[in-house]
C-alpha cells in the first residue's frame, strides 16, 4: 500500500493545516479543552462559528454534491480532513450527528425543495439535527420500536417516547423513526419523518449523567402534528431510510477518543508497581498493553484498507463495524485497569486532585455508552458475522409476524 498523498491530496491538506491553524487551538495535555474552559452557552456560540467559517472556507460537506451547497469531493478529501482536524480542539461535536447521519439522509430522500431549505442552513453552523431512534423498550432493536404515527389529513400525529438523543435539548431540526402500520412485520411498517424539534407537543428531558454532563435526552410526543410532505422515503420505507442513517453512524463514531496505551504506559512509569520500580516494569502489566497494541495496530491496518478503498473512489461496507467494536472495548478495558491500578485514588475524579488530571476516571464514565452507541457490540457482531464472514444469520422467529401479534410486556 502506498499512503503518500497524491499532488491534489497534498495541496488539499495544506489548506486544511493553513485553516485549522487560523481557526482551532492545538490539542494539549496541560490545558483543559475548549468546552471545558467555556460556558454551554459561549461553547455553542464558538461551535457554530467555526462550523460558519468551515463552510466559508471549502470544508464543510466535503463530499457532498456541490448543488447542496458541498464540494463535490471524493470521501479520501474528508478522511484527510479528519486527520488534521483531530490534531486541533476544534468545537465540531454539536454538529457531528446532523452533518455526519441527519442531512445527508435528507439529501437522499427530501424533495428538491425541502433540500433547498435545509442543508445549506445545516452547512453554515445555522442549525442544528438530532436523530430520534432509540426508544426504552425497543433496546438494541430499531425495529421494535413502539413510537407511533397515525394518518390525520395532510398531518400525521406522533404519540410515543425517544431516549438516549443526543443533543435534543439544543436541537432546531430532527429525525424519527416511527411505527405508521402495526399490521405488517415490525421491519416493514416504519416510516421516516424529519421534524421541527420546536414543534408543539414535543418535550426533551435531559438525563444526567455520573460524569456530571447532559449530553442526552429523553424525547417526549404528545399529539405532535407533522406534515405528510416530511416524510422521507415513502410510507413503510422506514427501514430502508434508516440503514442509510444507521451505516453513516457507525462511520461516524468508529473511532473512540480517549486514552490508548500510549497513555496508560507513559502514565505507568510514574506509578509504583506491586514488587517494587514502577507499573510499568510488571509483568502481567506489560503483557496487558502488548494486547492492547496488538489491538490497536490491526484496527489502524483495517482503517489502512478502507482508506485505500476510498482514495479508489469505492465505498466501504461493513468492515466498519469492526473498529467500533475494537475501539469501544478497548477504551473500557484501558481506563478500568487504570483505575484499578490507583487503588482508592481510583474514585477521584476531580482532575485538580486525581492521577493523570482524572483523564481515566473521566473516559472511563462514558467508555461503556460507546458499546451501545451506533449499534451494541451484539448487533456489530452479527453483522461482521453475516456480512462479512458470510455465516448463517440468526433464527428470527419475528420475521413474519405483525407488530401488534408480537408478545410484549405490559
Amino acid at each position: 500500500m502506498d499512503f503518500n498523498d497524491t499532488p491534489e491530496e497534498a495541496a488539499f491538506r495544506q489548506r486544511a493545516q493553513a485553516f485549522l491553524a487560523a481557526h482551532a487551538e492545538p490539542k494539549s495535555a496541560q490545558k483543559e479543552s475548549l468546552q471545558k474552559r467555556l460556558s454551554d452557552k459561549e461553547y455553542m456560540l464558538a461551535a457554530k462559528a467555526y462550523q460558519k467559517a468551515k463552510a466559508e472556507n471549502g470544508f464543510a460537506g466535503i463530499t457532498w454534491p456541490k448543488e447542496q451547497g458541498g464540494q463535490g469531493l471524493a470521501p479520501i478529501f474528508s478522511v484527510i480532513f479528519g486527520q488534521e482536524e483531530g490534531k486541533y480542539d476544534a468545537p465540531a461535536g454539536p454538529f457531528t450527528i446532523g452533518l455526519g447521519m441527519c442531512v445527508p439522509t435528507v439529501i437522499a430522500f427530501a424533495t428538491d425543495a425541502q433540500k433547498a431549505r435545509h442543508v445549506g442552513p445545516a452547512l453554515r453552523g445555522e442549525e442544528i439535527w438530532c436523530q430520534l431512534f432509540s426508544e426504552p423498550s425497543a433496546g438494541s432493536d430499531v425495529a421494535g420500536l413502539k413510537t407511533r404515527a397515525v394518518r390525520d389529513g395532510d398531518d400525521w400525529v406522533i404519540n410515543g417516547q425517544k431516549v438516549w438523543t443526543s443533543g435534543a435539548h439544543y436541537s432546531d431540526w430532527g429525525i424519527v423513526l416511527v411505527r405508521t402500520n402495526p399490521d405488517k412485520a415490525k421491519h416493514k411498517g416504519l416510516s421516516m419523518f424529519f421534524i421541527d424539534m420546536k414543534s408543539p407537543g414535543i418535550e426533551v428531558r435531559p438525563i444526567h449523567q455520573m460524569s456530571g454532563g447532559s449530553n442526552f435526552n429523553e424525547v417526549y410526543f404528545t399529539d405532535v402534528r407533522v406534515p405528510h410532505a416530511q416524510m422521507l422515503g415513502g410510507e413503510g420505507n422506514g427501514w430502508s431510510v434508516a440503514l442509510v442513517t444507521l451505516m453513516n453512524e457507525r462511520l461516524a463514531v468508529g473511532g473512540s477518543p480517549g486514552p490508548d496505551y500510549k497513555e496508560i504506559f507513559d502514565w505507568a512509569r510514574t506509578m509504583p508497581g506491586m514488587e517494587g520500580g514502577s507499573l510499568a516494569e510488571d509483568a502481567a502489566f506489560r503483557q496487558k498493553v502488548a494486547d492492547w497494541y496488538v489491538r490497536a495496530e490491526g484496527y489502524k491496518l483495517a482503517k489502512f484498507r478502507t482508506m485505500t478503498a476510498l482514495s479508489k473512489g469505492q465505498t466501504p461496507g461493513p468492515e466498519s463495524s469492526i473498529g467500533k467494536i475494537i475501539t469501544a472495548n478497548q477504551l473500557q478495558d484501558i481506563t478500568h485497569n487504570a483505575m484499578e491500578a490507583m487503588d482508592h485514588f481510583g474514585i477521584i475524579t476531580d482532575a485538580a486532585h486525581a492521577p493523570a488530571e482524572g483523564v481515566f476516571q473521566q473516559s472511563h464514565m462514558w467508555a461503556a455508552g460507546l458499546r451501545i452507541a451506533g449499534g451494541t457490540d451484539e448487533i456489530l457482531k452479527n453483522i461482521i458475522a453475516e456480512r462479512i464472514l458470510g455465516l448463517p444469520g440468526d433464527v428470527r422467529v419475528d420475521k413474519d409476524v405483525a407488530f401488534k401479534d408480537l408478545p410484549s410486556g405490559r
